[in-house]
């Protein structure tokens, strides 16, 4: 027997069990477990970003197990169960790679999405924005938003095109900054989403480039943290000059490990 049909199986009989005789899962609901999958979520997002496998591994089985979950509570109330989801999903699948499992061709990957963009829409969706969660980070919110407008061919047709908009958006937003405008905020997020474009444009994602920085500072400051208390210095006294000295050191240090 296929082994990952046998390790499927003992998850669905472990989460009967937990259910059963577990009082922690037995009070568990779709509205409890959401804040729960959502952090699992972010644990997963932050194993990817330090490109930890094992732990990647380790918050995929945690998912996993919220999946199931979800499922045993809807079999419960006799909305749907495990096979009616996966044989959803897979229907789904199907439809919309009419390139695999249907007579369609395709010239590449962006083709690919434009139909899948194209054949939602005539699931029923109103609007090709539809679909797109609310609760969404912005940043992850900009790209999807934008990859879904590409879909259906609204889309720059060059990369110093998307570029150029970076910089009038840049500009604009100056002009407000020096008239202490009302309207800074809002020129802000212009910049950032013509940014979260132009990131598009030279293929990568914006959210993992800043997931990345913000990560490669709190290791910079972290360690210029210890390089001052190995100095013996207090740094709530020390001047910015002071602290740039040694976040200089702590950058070299990285950059030699």
């Amino acid at each position: 027997m296929d082994s990952r049909l046998v390790a499927f199986e003992r998850l669905l009989n472990i989460m009967d069990d937990l259910r059963e005789k577990c009082p922690w899962d037995q009070k568990q609901t779709f509205e409890t477990l959401r804040n729960l999958t959502i952090e699992e979520t972010y644990e997963l997002t932050d194993a990817i970003t330090k490109n930890d496998m094992q732990e990647i591994k380790g918050e995929i089985g945690d998912l996993f197990l919220h999946l199931v979950f979800y499922c045993k509570l809807g079999d419960e109330q006799g909305q749907f169960d495990v096979t009616s989801v996966l044989n959803a999903i897979c229907e789904k699948l199907i439809y919309r790679h009419p390139h695999i499992y249907g007579d369609v061709t395709v010239s590449g990957e962006e083709e690919v999405k434009a139909n899948w963009e194209k054949l939602k829409l005539k699931e029923g969706k109103k609007s090709v924005l539809e679909g797109v969660p609310s609760s969404l980070p912005a940043l992850v919110k900009a790209t999807r938003i934008q990859e879904k407008a590409k879909g259906i061919g609204f889309e720059w047709e060059h990369r110093q095109d998307v570029w150029k908009k970076v910089e009038e958006e840049m500009q604009e937003l100056q002009v407000e900054v020096e008239a202490n405008s009302e309207h800074v905020e809002e020129e802000f997020g212009d910049v950032l989403f013509s940014l979260v474009n132009y990131a598009r444009f030279i293929g990568i994602s914006p959210e993992n480039a800043l997931a990345q920085s913000n990560q490669k500072f709190i290791q910079r400051f972290q360690l210029m943290e210890d390089l001052i208390k190995d100095a013996e210095l207090d740094i709530r006294n020390m001047t910015l000059n002071e602290l740039d000295t040694f976040w200089d050191q702590a950058k070299l240090k990285l950059k030699k490990s």
